[in-house]
């Protein structure tokens, strides 16, 4: 008899990104309407990117998660090859400041999104074929250290900390729960907080985030106005929010609601229940993706179940913290809800990788 994926998993994630694309329209409907003169300029193509990606999804949770491993080395290069090809003039295309991008037409691929699955893959392999290396520093964890270092370094070429930010955090606590010693993990939280202020005293407009994030007022109209508007925004919501379509900071006070800052308008439209409703789907998320992963007799699917959640999960708590104003503003986009089609496939694509593990638990 066919086994099932996990059917629980597969509808919450069609729900939120029902959610996510209502949101995404009413967060950038005054802005759309403004600049393109169509106010469903940007959920046309949300919309087109769930739809493909949903489709993604489900094809892949029929591959045997064991493709992944047997492949796992190409992907890599394949990823490795994409983000040195975004770093040349010409090729690449500059968004923001960060050059990051390929542009293909009127849509953006970021090849930094694909780099975050190819990485927890390749590092899950490594894992589950080198246990015994692990208890050794040197012969088991410096080498896949210096992979991800080197991954770390070009997607901070471009720059793009936030990325970068998540994919180190995610693989680090992919490797911890692998049994290596936490006395390790203390040096290397060590070395990543110097790290951390070696990039911020070498790019001053991070410092800016820094002053801006202990002190928003402090620059009102400058660095501090990302996070005073988002403020405004979650501020008024109190328990049921201002209502559907209803917020006053999509009206040209928070710039581009729909991408990094949508859950404020979030908060602002639906209040407390709409962020009890985001921040409980992403702790279901974990907790159905960690009972697979649990579940597994598989020691690579166990790894790369784990990395994968864990990253939907730091990734989202990320954006959480920075649009309450708890750390300095990152760029880092909040999973199935920001405006992207690159980080939307990418999600979908690792549900549909967890969901063909699911298919090979005992019901």
């Amino acid at each position: 008899m066919k086994k099932k994926f996990d059917i629980p998993l597969f509808l919450s994630v069609l729900f939120i990104g029902i959610f996510g694309i209502i949101m995404i329209y009413s967060a950038s409907s005054i802005w759309a309407e403004y600049k393109f003169h169509d106010a469903f300029h940007f959920i046309k193509s949300q919309s087109l990117f769930f739809v493909i990606g949903i489709l993604l999804c489900i094809t892949i949770s029929k591959i045997p998660f064991d493709f992944w491993k047997k492949h796992a080395n190409k992907i890599l290069l394949a990823c490795l090859i994409l983000l040195i090809l975004v770093l040349i003039p010409g090729i690449g295309t500059v968004r923001n400041g960060s050059r990051s991008w390929f542009g293909i037409g009127g849509l953006g691929i970021q090849p930094s999104e694909f780099a975050k699955i190819g990485l927890i893959i390749f590092v899950s392999k490594y894992l589950s074929q080198n246990q015994k290396d692990l208890r050794s520093i040197k012969k088991g964890v410096l080498p896949i250290l210096g992979v991800i270092g080197l991954f770390f370094l070009l997607i901070m070429l471009e720059p793009d900390f936030g990325t970068a930010m998540v994919i180190a955090l995610t693989l680090i606590s992919l490797i911890f729960i692998s049994g290596v010693k936490i006395s390790f993990f203390l040096k290397i939280g060590l070395l990543g907080l110097l790290g951390i202020v070696g990039l911020i005293i070498v790019a001053p407009y991070r410092m800016a985030r820094i002053v801006s994030f202990l002190n928003p007022w402090s620059d009102p109209l400058g660095s501090g106005f990302q996070i005073i508007q988002s403020l405004y925004a979650i501020g008024p919501g109190g328990l049921l929010g201002q209502g559907f379509l209803n917020s006053h900071q999509k009206h040209f006070y928070l710039p581009e609601p729909q991408t990094d800052f949508i859950f404020s308008i979030i908060s602002e439209e639906f209040g407390f229940l709409g962020v009890f409703i985001v921040v409980s789907f992403f702790f279901f998320l974990f907790y159905r993706s960690l009972k697979i992963s649990l579940q597994s007799s598989d020691l690579f699917a166990k790894f790369l179940v784990f990395g994968l959640s864990i990253g939907i999960l730091i990734q989202a708590t990320l954006n959480l913290c920075v649009v309450i104003g708890l750390i300095p503003v990152t760029g880092v986009t909040l999973p199935f809800f920001s405006y992207g089609g690159s980080s939307l496939l990418v999600t979908l694509a690792s549900i549909g990788i967890i969901l063909s593990v699911s298919r090979t638990l005992n019901k």
